[in-house]
Parts: C-alpha cells; sequence; structure tokens
C-alpha cells in the first residue's frame, strides 16, 4: 500500500449509550462493499452501549490522525501488515482514544463496570475485566496469517507481526513496533522499535522505546541478532550482532572497542557484527567483533506458522 495512497473504510464503532463517547472502532480487512460491518457484544444487549457505521478516509498518513475512528484505522493497517512501523504519523494518538474497561462483554467506559455486572447478573451472565487502557489487544480486532502468541494480552492492536513470528507467553509487543520477518519474541518489544527477520529476544529481554520522555533515539534490531536472557538495548542493533545475557546497553553506556579505546553507546549504534559483553573479571562492557556463524538463528521449525 502506498503510503501517500488515500485511505477510505467502513467499519463498526461502539459507543457509550448515555453521553454519545466513542469507544472503539473496528475495520475488518474483507468487509463486504454492499454490507456494513456488523458485531455485537452483552453490552449492546443491555443497552450500555449501541452500535454504529462509522466511515473514515485518510488522505495522507503522514499527518496526524484527526479522531478515535481515524486512529483505529491506522492502527488496523499496521497490524494487518497493510502499512509497516512509522509509515503512519501517530502524534496525538493519545488525546485521541478513550480509555475503556475491556469486558467479556465488550468495551464500555470504567464507571459503566459496576453497572455493567449487575445487569448481566440479572440473565445469570457475569462479567470479566482483562484490561483498563486505552489501546486493545490486537487479536480482538485482527488476526494476521502465519504467527503464534502465547498470551494475546501481551501483544496490543497496532502491533506490525510479520509472517513466521512467534510471540511467546512472556513476550510483549507495543503498538507501532513489531518484526519484519520470521522471528522470535520472548522479550519486549517497545513502542516504535522494529526487528528485523530471523532475529531472536531472549526471555525478559528490553528494547527501549521513548513514550516516556526519554531520549529520542530511534532503537531497532536488524537482521539475524541474538538478545540474551534479560538483555536490553537502547542503542539500535545492526545485522549478526549479540548482546550477552544480562547486560544493558544504553546510549550513554562506556563500552571498550577491541582496539582499547572507549566510546558511548551512541557512538556504535547500528553497526553490524557486534559482540557486546560484559568482561566477568573488570565489569567493563566490550564490544568485540562477533562470528556470523557461531549463532545458527532461530529454528525454522518453530516458525513454519
Amino acid at each position: 500500500m502506498s503510503i501517500s495512497a488515500s485511505i477510505s473504510a467502513v467499519g463498526h464503532s461502539y459507543v457509550d449509550a448515555a453521553t454519545g463517547t466513542r469507544l472503539d472502532a473496528w475495520f475488518p480487512a474483507d468487509g463486504a462493499a454492499d454490507a456494513p460491518p456488523l458485531r455485537s457484544c452483552l453490552a449492546v444487549e443491555l443497552g450500555v452501549n449501541v452500535g454504529e457505521t462509522v466511515t473514515v478516509t485518510i488522505d495522507n498518513l503522514s499527518s496526524p490522525p484527526a479522531d478515535l475512528a481515524d486512529a483505529y484505522l491506522r492502527l488496523h493497517l499496521l497490524s494487518r501488515r497493510d502499512i509497516r512501523p512509522h509509515d503512519a504519523n501517530l502524534d496525538g494518538i493519545f488525546g485521541l482514544l478513550t480509555n475503556c474497561a475491556w469486558t467479556s462483554a465488550g468495551p464500555v467506559l470504567p464507571e459503566r463496570v459496576d453497572g455493567l455486572r449487575s445487569a448481566a447478573a440479572a440473565l445469570c451472565q457475569s462479567v470479566t475485566v482483562s484490561a483498563v487502557d486505552k489501546i486493545p489487544r490486537m487479536v480482538d480486532y485482527v488476526i494476521p496469517a502465519g504467527v503464534r502468541i502465547g498470551d494475546a494480552d501481551r501483544v496490543r492492536l497496532g502491533a506490525h507481526l510479520a509472517d513466521g513470528t512467534t510471540v511467546m507467553h512472556e513476550g510483549f509487543v507495543n503498538f507501532n513496533a513489531g518484526t519484519l520477518g520470521p522471528a522470535m519474541v520472548e522479550g519486549r518489544i517497545s513502542a516504535g522499535v522494529v526487528v528485523g527477520a530471523h532475529s531472536d529476544l531472549g526471555g525478559s529481554a528490553s528494547t527501549m522505546g521513548t513514550l516516556s520522555g526519554g531520549g529520542k533515539q530511534r532503537v531497532s534490531i536488524g537482521e539475524h541478532c541474538l538478545l540474551g536472557a534479560n538483555s536490553g538495548i537502547g542503542i539500535a542493533l545492526g545485522d549478526h550482532c549479540t548482546v550477552e545475557a544480562g547486560l544493558y546497553v544504553t546510549a550513554g553506556s562506556r563500552v571498550t572497542m577491541p582496539d582499547g579505546s572507549v566510546v558511548k553507546g551512541r557512538d556504535i549504534s547500528g553497526r553490524s557484527g557486534m559482540l557486546l559483553i560484559r568482561n566477568s573479571t573488570t565489569g567493563a562492557v566490550e564490544m568485540r567483533i562477533g562470528d556470523p556463524g557461531r549463532w545458527e538463528g532461530i529454528n525454522p521449525e518453530l516458525h513454519s506458522n
């Protein structure tokens, strides 16, 4: 899809019946042109929500989203793999989205949950709440082909998961982030972080995002990279890089180079072929020249999804 082309879509939106607050919007990839998308949930049956058709046109993805439905369509485009992370402007998205209680009866305003439970009890129905947040889990709106997700609560709408990606139970993928090819995700892919094909984020490995107001350096991981368990990065990695288990390298980390010189992490950001370790004797972070053939990469049998 050309990111400069105009995009139009017809979707279905849940709206709070009492206030008219729009709660979400769903845009099915295979929506029929002659019939509007349709959903239902217990909250609608009980009169807490109403459902309505919503039409969105985005003239240019480089412009910020105009409203909630526009923002939801951009998140759908990411999760459907129609666009890649950073292809769409998401500036101001949190100010447009409604903070919802995501319940087994459908999304509702948080202050509606107690009333919804009481009304549902009259029908011998129970209501559970999986989250209170502005962005829902991806699988309730989009299920991309060829992926495995151990815990659906840990992948948000707007995550971009390439064919062949496996997200294990402790893995997490935020919106406007994800993988560009087959990958193993046992750690955290923060907002804005992109992981190249055939890379592996080990258990509890972490990537630093910029949403919390920190540095503006874009963190990314190239192809055929390995982040060991409990490791982390606040810099970009090129291809064929390995970060030792337990080592966290940030832009300000002091890194000893093979020639003995000491640089900051930002100075090696984006380089390929790095082996980043902590010297077990001195405690110094060291960059060595990696051996691309030493790590055999992700197991292809695990990623034929």
